[in-house]
C-alpha cells in the first residue's frame, strides 16, 4: 500500500512542478471571479425582482429557479468541455514522461510492482483532477446558490459526470502512450475521438440515411466508442434537475475507457523498458 502511496504522492507532485495544477487552478478561480462579478441578483421574499447577467439587465416574468438552473447548466457544459479538454492538454505529457528512459527506470528500480506504479500513477492524475473539479463546480454551485437562494444539490452530481469522462479519455492517453511513448499521437487520437462523437450523437439521422453494411459499421462505432459529446445531455439534465432518462451513453463510454486502461496496463506490465 506504501508503494502505491507513494507513487500517486509522487505524480500529484509532478503535476504541481510542472504548473499544471497551478494553471487549472487559475482558470477555475477567473471562472468563479467571472460568475461572482457578472451574475447581480435582486431576491425579494424569495422572488427575483430583477436581475443582472454581463451588463445586461431583466426585470419581470423571471423564474428564479430556471435561471439559476439555465447558469449552472450552462457552466457545467462549458466546464465538461474545456475543462476536459485542457485537462487532457495540461496532463497528457505526464504518462509519456513516465515511460521515457531514466525516469521509468529509475522507477522499477525502486521496490513497487509495475500494477501500483501504473495505478499509482493513475490515481494521482484523478486525485488532482477531482480536486479541481470539486473546486470550480462546487464553487459555481456555492456561489449560485447564495445568490439566489437556490439550493440546486442535483447540480453537484454533474461532478462525477465530468470527472468520470475525464479518466475515460485518460485512459486513451494511457492505452496510445503505453504503446507508443508519444505525447503527440496519445492527445491527437484522444481529441480525434472527441471529435468523432460529434458525428456519433447524430447516429439515429445518419442510419436512417445508410445501407446495411454502412449501418452495421457506423453502429458498431457508436457503441464502441466513447460517446462524449451525448453525455454533455446528461450532465445538462443534471444541473437543471432533471431526471436522466437514457444513461447509455456515460455506461458505455465507461466500458471504453476501462478497455482501454486494460490494454495500455497489460503493455504497460508486459513493455520491455
Amino acid at each position: 500500500m506504501l508503494p502505491f502511496l507513494g507513487m500517486l504522492q509522487l505524480t500529484v507532485r509532478e503535476l504541481r512542478a510542472k504548473k499544471v495544477i497551478w494553471g487549472l487552478f487559475l482558470i477555475s478561480s477567473l471562472v468563479l471571479l467571472i460568475v461572482t462579478f457578472a451574475l447581480n441578483l435582486d431576491v425579494v421574499d424569495g422572488t427575483l425582482a430583477s436581475a443582472r447577467i454581463f451588463g445586461a439587465e431583466a426585470t419581470g416574468g423571471i423564474d428564479l429557479e430556471n435561471l439559476v438552473f439555465a447558469v449552472q447548466s450552462i457552466v457545467a457544459g462549458a466546464a465538461y468541455w474545456l475543462g476536459i479538454l485542457l485537462a487532457l492538454f495540461a496532463s497528457g505529457p505526464i504518462f509519456t514522461t513516465l515511460l521515457t528512459k531514466g525516469h521509468i527506470d529509475l522507477l522499477l528500480s525502486k521496490p513497487i510492482s509495475r500494477t501500483r506504479l501504473l495505478t499509482g500513477h493513475v490515481g494521482g492524475v484523478w486525485l488532482t483532477m477531482l480536486g479541481l473539479c470539486v473546486y470550480l463546480l462546487g464553487g459555481i454551485w456555492l456561489i449560485m446558490s447564495l445568490k439566489a437562494e437556490v439550493w440546486n444539490a442535483r447540480f453537484l452530481l454533474s461532478i462525477p459526470i465530468v470527472l468520470s469522462m475525464f479518466g475515460v479519455m485518460y485512459g486513451v492517453i494511457v492505452a496510445i502512450g503505453s504503446f507508443t511513448r508519444s505525447t503527440a499521437l496519445s492527445l491527437i487520437v484522444t481529441y480525434g475521438l472527441i471529435v468523432a462523437s460529434l458525428g456519433l450523437a447524430a447516429v439515429t439521422q445518419i442510419t436512417e440515411q445508410l445501407g446495411f453494411v454502412s449501418k452495421a459499421v457506423f453502429l458498431t462505432l457508436y457503441h464502441t466508442l466513447p460517446n462524449f459529446t451525448e453525455v454533455t445531455t446528461i450532465v445538462s439534465k443534471l444541473s437543471q434537475g432533471e431526471p436522466v432518462s437514457d444513461w447509455y451513453p456515460f455506461l458505455s463510454s465507461i466500458l471504453f475507457g476501462a478497455a482501454c486502461y486494460l490494454i495500455g496496463g497489460i503493455k504497460f506490465y508486459r513493455r520491455d523498458f
